[in-house]
């Protein structure tokens, strides 16, 4: 038998689906072994990706894969969102964003129930449809363990689900984010169970998530895109269908060069932010202002970046993507200690301020303990509805543990859902003077723009401002102490 016909026969079929040259899926020619057999693939997928043709599946519509999908589609490409989550598939089929940045106008003229439309957005449950795309982009989170080792669990079973329908000729890419070798050492051996070889079947690359929600300066369009395979041919296929979605992409040597890039990001944030929160608590004891400091340091017009304290840090990248690369830096026996320091100083924020709170009451001769307290804004930025991770939680939880009663309110998030670590079965509660009246102390740890501060100063008791938020207001008698 000979070698081409050994491929053949290889390739011919697969979970019941007909690869063989002819066949209504088959996208490649068949070569013999001891020739790149992607080159085919390659070639026709760039073509078409040039073209803005073809079908690009997102598994996971979150706050990374709706806005994703949205260029996708608006690109001219079919675009199949897929989501484990029934309640987001009936959103958006009825033209409703679940994602407050997310317009749903905008979104509404993209969605359509028929698959492989173009230049629009079908969302399903059907994973079986990951058989018709030309690329497939996996962002699902990758969350820490309680033991703070990375949990690829959603990553693991996605691959998993990817290699049951996969089919010759098609472009995986992971955008979660990650430690370095993930890609080529856990998705694509996942996505092999099918029996095709990553980087000669199939083309394997990663592509870093960079979404800043809420961004007036830059959109999923705009943010310069990194792109890496497992192999050159891999990644020269990954950049060719970002460059016709995303204005500027950056190709880099490999796929594990992409994951460190990712996590350098976020790191230089971590640590940045680490510093002044250090920083703040030592003014503080030294009667200095951080902001001010901060202020007068950025008057420098070279060699120095602001960068603000707060009550902890919030969201999906910088709380939890560091100890990625600290996990994987111990299995080569070496201590990231900028990381873990800056993770301890950032983890313990959310106890300075319930400290800081505890002295103020106690000055006014109020005991923290049975103290009505309300949180305001639980987001974990400015004007987003995303309270992933939010230092609010951390903060809320210190207060119930020494007997505060809470309550809340952010524009944004109306109700506190359950997570793995918190439940609060709580509902935002408006802001009037009646409602900041009625409690001992108000806290702010999002400062959201729409938030009127000069009733919040005026109306409350005490307010412990972590954002210096009511830095312009004044006099307030003292009410209000930074934190």
């Amino acid at each position: 038998m000979g070698a081409a016909t050994c491929a053949r026969r290889r390739l011919g079929s697969y979970d019941g689906k007909d690869f063989s040259p002819g066949s209504a899926v088959a996208v490649v020619k068949i070569r013999t072994p001891g020739y790149p057999a992607s080159v085919s693939h390659a070639e026709e997928l760039i073509e078409k990706f040039e073209r803005r043709q073809g079908t690009v599946g997102v598994i996971g519509l979150g706050y990374v894969g709706l806005p994703l999908a949205e260029v996708i589609a608006e690109a001219g490409f079919a675009a199949i969102g897929f989501d484990t989550d029934p309640a987001k598939i009936e959103s958006l089929l009825a033209g409703q964003s679940y994602i407050r940045h997310v317009d749903s106008d905008r979104l509404r003229t993209l969605i359509d129930s028929s698959p492989g439309v173009p230049g629009k957005i079908h969302p399903t449950a059907d994973y079986s449809l990951l058989a018709t795309c030309d690329a497939i982009l996996i962002c699902v989170p990758t969350p820490l363990t309680e033991d703070r080792d990375p949990d690829l669990s959603f990553v693991r079973s996605t691959a998993e689900t990817v290699s049951e329908h996969i089919r010759p000729g098609q472009l995986v890419v992971l955008e979660s984010t990650t430690y370095p070798g993930t890609t080529e050492e856990v998705v694509a051996p996942t996505l092999e169970r099918s029996g095709l070889v990553a980087g000669q079947d199939f083309h394997v690359a990663f592509s870093p998530e960079r979404e800043d929600p809420n961004n007036r300066d830059f959109s999923t369009r705009t943010i310069p895109k990194l792109v890496g395979g497992i192999s050159a041919e891999c990644g020269k296929v990954a950049a060719a269908l970002y460059s016709a979605v995303i204005d500027t992409v950056i190709p880099v040597s490999d796929a594990k060069v992409a994951e460190a890039a990712k996590l350098l990001e976020n790191i230089y944030r971590s640590v940045n932010i680490a510093l002044v929160n250090e920083l703040k608590v030592l003014f503080q004891k030294m009667d200095i202002d951080i902001w001010e400091v901060v202020a007068a340091a950025s008057s420098k017009p070279f060699g120095f970046t602001p960068f603000y304290p707060g009550p902890g840090l919030g969201g999906h990248c910088i709380p939890i993507d560091p100890f990625y690369l600290s996990w994987r830096a111990r299995q080569y026996e070496m201590e990231t200690r900028f990381i873990e320091l800056a993770g301890e100083v950032n983890h313990a924020m959310p106890a300075y301020v319930v400290e800081r709170l505890q002295e103020a009451l106690a000055a006014r001769g109020t005991a923290l303990d049975g103290a009505e307290v309300m949180i305001l804004g639980v987001a974990y930025k400015r004007d987003i509805d995303d309270d992933r991770e939010s230092p609010a939680f951390k903060v809320m939880d210190l207060l119930q543990e020494r007997g505060a009663v809470l309550s809340y309110h952010d524009p944004f998030v109306p109700v506190l859902r359950r997570s793995r670590r918190y439940d609060f079965g709580l509902q935002s509660s408006p802001l009037t003077a009646q409602s900041l009246a009625a409690v001992d102390a108000v806290v702010i740890v999002t400062d959201h723009s729409d938030v009127d501060y000069e009733l919040v100063v005026r109306e409350s008791r005490l307010v412990v401002d972590t954002r210096n938020a009511t830095r312009h207001i004044g006099p307030h008698d003292g009410r209000v102490v930074r934190a």
